[in-house]
């Protein structure tokens, strides 16, 4: 599996009502895609939980002939046209704990971090599942990381929105 992720910041002044209307004209789109385990259509929205106004749809593939489809089969091309040229993000699932209403999820928050250099990456993935999220409510998360960079990201999905001082996202469909 693949986690697959890229940001586009809109200016301060954007009106985010056109990214929700390009969701609800072309989201069910993904529904189905080959090899697609899901993919969140993600906004955040600048106020009190986010510094900034924001477009950052979040995919999980199964096999990266998916991920290849879309990027190189010209799907990829509506963000490159409305949104310019964007920075994909890729990290490796490290966990996944998706509950049966995960589909229902309407809010989501990350957790980023480092891994830090040790003698032995062999707590890691125990350390990290037992990490205490911002909001125990949640009813689905992901972990992926990037050895790379040794970076990881901590997605957590929520029904309801929950009591977080970080920043939020927004989700507007979940095509699986």
């Amino acid at each position: 599996m693949i986690g697959m992720q890229y940001k586009i910041t809109l200016p301060e002044v954007y009106d985010m009502e056109l990214i929700k209307q390009r969701v609800r004209n072309n989201g069910h789109k993904t529904d189905g895609f080959e090899k697609l385990l899901f993919k969140c259509y993600l906004i955040k929205e600048k106020g009190p939980q986010s510094m900034e106004n924001m477009y950052a749809p979040l995919y999980v593939w199964k096999t990266s002939e998916g991920m290849n489809k879309f990027l190189f089969e010209g799907f990829y091309d509506n963000i490159i046209h409305s949104f310019g040229w964007q920075q994909v993000n890729i990290g490796i699932p490290l966990f996944m704990e998706l509950s049966n209403n995960f589909s229902a999820s309407k809010y989501m928050v990350e957790e980023t971090g480092d891994i830090l250099p040790d003698s032995s990456l062999t707590g890691f993935q125990e350390e990290i599942k037992s990490r205490k999220a911002f909001d125990n409510s949640f009813t689905s998360r992901l972990c992926v990381y990037n050895p790379d960079k040794w970076k990881f990201s901590m997605f957590y999905f929520y029904e309801k929105c929950p009591a977080v001082e970080k920043e939020l996202y927004q989700i507007l469909h979940i095509s699986q």
